[in-house]
Order: C-alpha cells, then structure tokens, then sequence
C-alpha cells in the first residue's frame, strides 16, 4: 500500500529512506555521486514515486549547497559549460512530457549507458593514463540525457560521470565539477517540481524530517574523500556506476516482464 501522509508512514519507510540518504550523501561527498540513483526506487516499495522523488528533491538541493561550498574552488568551468546547455533543454523536455514518459524506459537506456562506460573501463583499463577528448555532439548529447532522465527518473548520473571519468580529472576536481554541474541542475529542476505541484507541504515535512541523516553522510564521505587515493578513487567511483547500471537494469527489466 502506498502511503502519502508523513504521519502515516511506515518506520520502514523511514529506515529506509534514512538509509538511502545516508548512502547518497556518502557516494556524492566523496565520489561525485553514483549510490543516489537507488534512492527513489528503495523508497518506492512504500510510497508512490512520485512522492520519493519530491521527498529527494530538497535533501538532494542541501546536499549539494554543502557540497559545493566544501569544492567552491575545484571545478572545471570548461566541462560544465559544454554540458550545461542541452541539459536545461533536457530538463525542459523532461518537464514537458513527465506524465506520458514510462520511466522504466529512461532507466533501460541510462542503465545500458552505464553498463557500457564501465565494460569500456574493464575492457582498456586506459581511465586513468590521460584525457581522451570527446567531440562536441557527443557532449551535447550526454548532457541532454542527463538532463531528461534527472527530472524524470532521478537517474542523470551515468551519463555525466562516465564523461567526467574520461577527462581524467584529479579526484577532488572530479567531485567538485561534478556537483556543480547537479546543483545548477536541481536548482532549475527544484522550480519546476514546484511549479508541476510534485512538491507538497507533506513531502517537504518529510524531507525536514530526514534532513538530519545528510549531514552525516556528507561528513562521513568527505571523511573518505580525504583519505582514499586517486586510483583507488576511479575504481571505487567506476564500483559505484557498475551498481547504479545493475539496479537501473534489475529495475526496468522486472518492470516489463510483469
């Protein structure tokens, strides 16, 4: 059964969803993300998407305000320049077609895309040994998946970081550019749940509710960041988009097979 009111949600519900924070603010603090995609498919089993996509959105929001603030000074203005515009325009498509899109289908595509960064990772092993520069209409076209797929399906991820993975970017610079890029994103995308009516008083009482529990995954990814080396950090970030693959592609696959 799926629950609306805070009042009347599960403790399960609220286990899980502080659990799926937790692990979003770990994986974006110190990895530039890659753990949050699970958190509004977990968060599903007892509420309506919609309504654990809204509960996200603001935690996500202060996630990124503290995040940014940490890596102000670490990030590639080149990069999220060349990605920035089809993403809005992403977002704008995403916004536009949000009640007739089946989600599961943006997930199948965003979890392949996955897939393939990381099989091309195990395939070379060439990540780490230099910048491979990407020519502009593949760029674009990243960015505008990443845009679509954030506002409909919370899944804008691989496709970003798979790019910034082939840029070589020292691990701080990685996270910093990173989170710029998803700040700017989930500011514009955060006006438009409010416009759409996705965000409600309930779902925003919800997310102050489990507010506390990002800022103990920010400082203990932070903590990680630190002390984790660079080709350890490719691997573990590389870990990270093999997981969001596997459950992007779990989730779709079991959603056309009902």
């Amino acid at each position: 059964m799926n629950l609306t009111l805070s009042t009347d949600l599960a403790l399960s519900f609220y286990g899980v969803a502080a659990l799926s924070i937790l692990l979003t603010g770990i994986s974006k603090s110190g990895f530039g993300g890659g753990l949050g995609v699970m958190a509004v498919p977990l968060m599903s089993l007892f509420v309506a998407p919609q309504f654990a996509a809204a509960v996200m959105m603001p935690i996500l929001l202060a996630m990124d305000v503290l995040i940014v603030w940490r890596f102000r000074r670490t990030w590639d203005q080149r990069i999220i320049l060349g990605l920035l515009p089809a993403a809005v325009l992403g977002l704008v498509l995403g916004s536009l077609t949000f009640g007739l899109m089946n989600a599961d289908v943006i997930r199948l595509v965003i979890g392949l895309l996955a897939a393939f960064f990381v099989g091309q990772f195990l395939a070379s092993r060439r990540a780490t040994h230099g910048s491979r520069p990407t020519r502009r209409p593949v760029v674009w076209a990243l960015g505008l998946l990443s845009g679509f797929s954030s506002f409909v399906a919370h899944a804008g991820g691989p496709p970003v970081k798979g790019y910034l993975l082939r840029q070589n970017l020292e691990k701080t610079w990685f996270v910093g550019t990173n989170t710029v890029f998803f700040f700017t994103l989930n500011v514009i995308k955060t006006i438009a749940y409010g416009a759409t009516g996705t965000l409600s008083m309930t779902s925003l009482l919800t997310s102050v509710t489990l507010a506390p529990v990002l800022f103990v995954g920010v400082f203990i990814g932070a903590r990680c960041h630190a002390y984790i080396k660079q080709e350890v950090f490719v691997k573990v970030v590389y870990g990270f988009l093999a997981l969001t693959a596997a459950k992007l592609l779990t989730d779709s696959v079991l959603a056309f097979t009902r």
